[in-house]
C-alpha cells in the first residue's frame, strides 16, 4: 500500500451548501493536532487477498487493482488485525470521520476539491468527471457488472456499471485518489449528530447503531459526491459499493 502524509490543521466539518443534507449540520470546527499518513488509494482486491487469502468482491472481474468491496466494517477490523500482526506493530487502522473529511477536502471549502458542483441531473455533474467514478460515468464492459440501463439522468449512456481500477481519476491536493467515488468508504466512528462549536481530534460517539460511511460509490448520485456527505450502515453490511482505505501511524 502507498500512503501520503496529511499535515495537522483545522477545517470546518459539514457544509452550508444548499446541496447539504440535514445530517451535515451544524457545521463544526475541527482541529487535527497531529499529522498522519493516509492510503493514497482505496484498498484493492489484490491487497485484500494478500492478507486474507480470498477475495469477497462481487465485482471480481473488475480486476485485482479495483477496490475490494462487499466487505463489512467487522471484516475490515479482521483485515487490520492481521495486517498489523504481519508487520509486528499496531500501525494501521481506519481513519476517523474527521480525518477522512479533512483529508478529502485537502484545504478546500467548496462542494468538491475541484470547485462547486453544477448539477444537470441526478447523475450528471460534469465537474465530477475528472475526479470521481460515480453513477454518471461508471459504465464498464466486464462480466458481472450491474445493469444500470434504468438509471436516469446519467452523464454518459451506459448499460452496465461498476467499480474501476483505483487511481485513474485526478487526485486532490494531498495526492489522494478516489476520495469522492468508486466505493463508499468505512471509517472508524459510530454515527452521531454533529455538536457544533470546536472539537479537537474527535473520534465520534462511544456507541451507536451504525458505523459511518464516507464519500460516494460508483452508483452514487452527483449530490452525494462531496467531502461533507455522510452515510452509515450496520457494521455487518456487505454490498458491492462498500470499501475502505487505511490510515498508518508511525
Amino acid at each position: 500500500m502507498r500512503f501520503v502524509p496529511i499535515p495537522a490543521g483545522e477545517f470546518l466539518m459539514g457544509s452550508h451548501s444548499n446541496l447539504a443534507f440535514p445530517h451535515e449540520r451544524p457545521v463544526t470546527q475541527v482541529q487535527i493536532r497531529s499529522a498522519f499518513w493516509m492510503g493514497k488509494y482505496e484498498v484493492t482486491q489484490r491487497q485484500w487477498r494478500a492478507v486474507m487469502g480470498t477475495s469477497p468482491s462481487r465485482f471480481e472481474n473488475c480486476g485485482p487493482d479495483c477496490p475490494v468491496e462487499s466487505i463489512s466494517w467487522n471484516e475490515v477490523q479482521v483485515f487490520v488485525r492481521r495486517l498489523n500482526a504481519m508487520e509486528g506493530k499496531a500501525r494501521y487502522r481506519l481513519p476517523t470521520e474527521a480525518e477522512w473529511e479533512y483529508a478529502a477536502r485537502a484545504g478546500t471549502s467548496t462542494d468538491t476539491p475541484a470547485g462547486n458542483l453544477q448539477i444537470r441531473g441526478e447523475r450528471n455533474a460534469p465537474l465530477l468527471d475528472g475526479i470521481s467514478w460515480y453513477g454518471g460515468n461508471s459504465g464498464v464492459d466486464y462480466a458481472g457488472a450491474w445493469d444500470c440501463r434504468d438509471w436516469e439522468e446519467k452523464q454518459y449512456r451506459s448499460s452496465r456499471c461498476g467499480p474501476h481500477p483505483v487511481g485513474k481519476k485526478d487526485p486532490n491536493a494531498f495526492g489522494l485518489h478516489d476520495m469522492l467515488g468508486n466505493v463508499l468508504e468505512w471509517v472508524g466512528d459510530w454515527h452521531g449528530e454533529y455538536p457544533g462549536g470546536l472539537l479537537t481530534d474527535p473520534a465520534g460517539p462511544p456507541e451507536g447503531s451504525g458505523r459511518v460511511l464516507r464519500g460516494c460509490g460508483w452508483n452514487g448520485s452527483a449530490r452525494d459526491c462531496r467531502p461533507s456527505h455522510r452515510g452509515w450502515g450496520n457494521s455487518g453490511s456487505r454490498v458491492g459499493y462498500l470499501g475502505f482505505r487505511l490510515v498508518r501511524t508511525d
